[in-house]
């Protein structure tokens, strides 16, 4: 065989009961439709007697049932009778007749043969229809073997399954040769550090002699944690693509089944088939499905399936028996809730954290988004990763096509830099609903909220920058407030305070303005009564329970009966939030009266114009006094190209410098690709 010639293989022929099935069906039909007789032609009831009279009659059958005869023809008269073409055709020479009776019958043959010489022979008898007997006795018993081997089909989750394969595992197998596109770690952008944990365990697995030689041991688990939509399971998707080794994939809710013991024997499956296919990977999507902790939630009247499957796994992770090979990847976004058997070292070694992309993350996530889409020169990643604070990569996602739709809708042929900032606005605020029908007195009312928001926020220092302001309806709002949310590590006091008062703000400008109060600032106060209880339950950021905190990290207090303090502690509690909104209310209320004709002039351009920008509000109030975290990072950047450019000058002056040549003296004072960058924008809004 020549090399560049491919192997040929020949097709097996597989059996399949469809084909019996089939053979059956025809068998019976044809059955149905034969009578088991061999006569070959009908004749008259009053050509008997001429026949007879002929002497062409060699003998009469009579079935009485059936009130038909068959008259056997004399070998010498075939021709006669048949024709003269047909004489050696006929194999059986019988002709069959329809006769009124048996009685009436025998009472002419009677008559026809009173002058006859040779007597023909008459005989009676009851024919047998088998096609009946098969039809009625054997159809029914193969309607039911039919029917049961269908619903054993059905039960078994498709073809080539049965009912005993309910406890088979529905784990997929991908291995090198059956995936064709296949997911790199280069698919995914940020998450630098779960991917050097997970990368570990690749090369741990292709190259296992480096790490044995000093003493240690394959991890046999690793649990990817974090928020939805951060890249958990396209990171799990990486390893199958990058590991030279097969890769078993499921979901927890897979185990689980209304059938008693499924889940175990599921279990017991897969780890069957990963040491079989060892050294491999399993991957369990949204394992806490099946790792919820037990006893949380007692059953005493049924046995819980969950808790079997589950100390099933326990066994299968642990056991006594050496899973050597085989490591276990999961995900979950509720690692609370998690049991701690499950969590232990010697089952899930390592937990590998993966957050909400920063700015540098969701930059390399937009590059990687944006690959297919066709963009304007005038687009900047770098402004876009600004630009969502607090965004997934499913966000992230997300906005590049809601960007290319609307593109496509307005007859672009390209996303420019307006769309990304629309798609921004669309994904967090909403549809915008222009043609709403909105009363002046609303529209009035909406514009004061508005701009009490921005005026407040633009004059406290640890309030969010504020982007843009709008009461075009969006959604269930009928405005909203963009704001800038600064990605700090740490939060204080005085953050969280200025937050609150400027939430509040809206509606202090309305009773300053009205001297009455509107059902639009129901968000408002559900944020701040949120923020207010964690400041004194969690965060002890109160006078009288200074230091306190009451929240539990590992989720036991939403299962106990009762709350972790008193009811006089209850009381304290209430107080203090209450003390604290109300002091943050009449803050932003003299603040606004402080600059009450400013906030008049922004709510009447608000207006007009429906949406305003920073713009205006610095038109207006001034420049604020403080830089915003989004100024102290470009300035940041900055220093760091303008060292970077000074390096290299050096670099090249001393490369001259060896080489006895005159020093290079530069061009000018100016930095290199000097551009004006424009301020980051929004993730969270306040809508009305």
């Amino acid at each position: 065989m020549a090399d560049n010639e491919k192997p040929k293989f020949k097709k097996e022929f597989k059996f399949s009961f469809t084909w019996f099935y089939v053979l059956l069906a025809i068998a019976l039909i044809g059955i149905s439709f034969s009578d088991f007789q061999t006569s070959s032609k009908e004749i008259a009831y009053s050509e008997i007697r001429e026949l007879i009279e002929n002497n062409s009659v060699e003998s009469i059958k009579v079935y009485t049932n059936k009130k038909t005869a068959d008259l056997t023809i004399v070998p010498e008269k075939i021709a006669e009778v048949f024709g003269k073409d047909s004489a050696g055709s006929v194999r059986v020479p019988v002709v069959t007749c329809k006769i009124p009776s048996a009685d009436q019958f025998t009472k002419d043959m009677a008559d026809w043969q009173k002058d006859a010489t040779q007597r023909v022979k008459v005989t009676y008898e009851e024919t047998t229809d088998y096609s009946y007997y098969i039809l009625w006795g054997i159809g029914p018993i193969v309607l039911i073997i039919i029917f049961w081997g269908l619903m054993m089909r059905r039960m078994g989750g498709g073809p080539g399954g049965g009912i005993f394969s309910v406890g088979q595992s529905k784990a997929k197998l991908f291995d090198k040769n059956s995936v064709n596109d296949k997911v790199t770690f280069k698919d995914v952008a940020g998450l630098s550090e779960a991917k050097e944990e997970v990368q570990e365990i690749v090369h741990f697995l292709k190259n296992p002699e480096k790490y044995t030689e000093l003493g240690g041991k394959i991890p046999k688990g690793a649990l990817l944690v974090g928020p939805p939509g951060t890249g958990k399971t396209l990171l799990a998707k990486a390893v199958a693509g990058e590991a030279d080794v097969p890769f078993f994939s499921m979901s927890g809710s897979d185990f689980v089944e209304m059938f008693v013991g499924v889940g175990a024997s599921r279990v017991r499956d897969l780890f069957r088939q990963a040491k079989e296919k060892a050294p491999c990977i399993v991957f369990i999507d949204e394992i806490d499905a099946v790792g919820r902790a037990r006893g949380r939630n007692p059953n005493m009247s049924a046995n819980d399936e969950r808790e079997n499957t589950l100390n099933q796994l326990l066994t299968e992770m642990d056991g006594f028996g050496s899973n050597s090979g085989v490591i276990i990847l999961a995900a979950t976004n509720r690692a609370d809730i998690l049991d701690r058997a499950l969590l232990r070292p010697g089952r899930f070694d390592r937990q590998i954290a993966v957050d909400l992309p920063d700015v540098h993350d969701r930059k390399e996530i937009f590059n990687v988004h944006l690959r297919n889409v066709k963009i304007d020169a005038g687009v900047d990643v770098e402004f876009l990763s600004r630009q969502t604070p607090g965004f997934s990569g499913a966000d992230i996602a997300n906005v590049c096509n809601e960007a290319a739709l609307i593109a496509a809708r307005k007859g672009k042929k390209q996303v420019e830099r307006q769309d990304f900032l629309d798609a921004v606005d669309r994904i967090i605020g909403g549809l915008e609903k222009k043609n709403a029908i909105m009363t002046k007195a609303e529209k009035e009312s909406t514009a004061i909220h508005e701009a009490g928001h921005a005026t407040v926020s633009w004059m406290l220092q640890y309030a969010n920058p504020l982007v843009k302001v709008t009461i075009v309806p969006r959604g269930r709002a009928l405005g909203a407030a963009w704001y800038l949310p600064e990605e700090h590590q740490h939060v204080t006091t005085k953050h969280l305070l200025d937050e609150i008062c400027a939430t509040l703000a809206g509606r202090a400008a309305e009773e300053l303005i009205y001297n009455e109060v509107s059902t639009g600032a129901l968000n408002d106060l559900e944020t701040t009564t949120k923020k207010a209880y964690a400041m004194v339950v969690y965060y002890g950021f109160s006078d009288k329970l200074a230091n306190l905190s009451f929240y539990d990290s590992t989720g036991a207090s939403d299962y106990s009966f009762a709350k972790p303090y008193s009811e006089e502690t209850s009381r304290v509690i209430d107080e203090e939030v209450k003390k604290l909104i109300a002091e943050q209310y009449q803050r932003a209320k003299d603040i606004l009266n402080q600059h009450l004709d400013g906030m008049k002039e922004l709510a009447s351009i608000l207006i007009e114009k429906e949406v305003i920008f920073a713009d205006d509000v610095e038109r207006i109030f001034g420049k604020r006094p403080w830089k915003s975290r989004a100024d102290e990072l470009s300035e940041e950047s900055e220093k760091k190209k303008e060292e970077a450019s000074k390096s290299d000058e050096n670099v090249k002056e001393d490369s001259q410098k060896d080489k006895g040549s005159e020093p290079s003296v530069p061009q000018s004072d100016e930095k290199p690709n000097e551009k004006d960058e424009d301020v980051a924008e929004p993730k969270s809004t306040t809508p009305e």
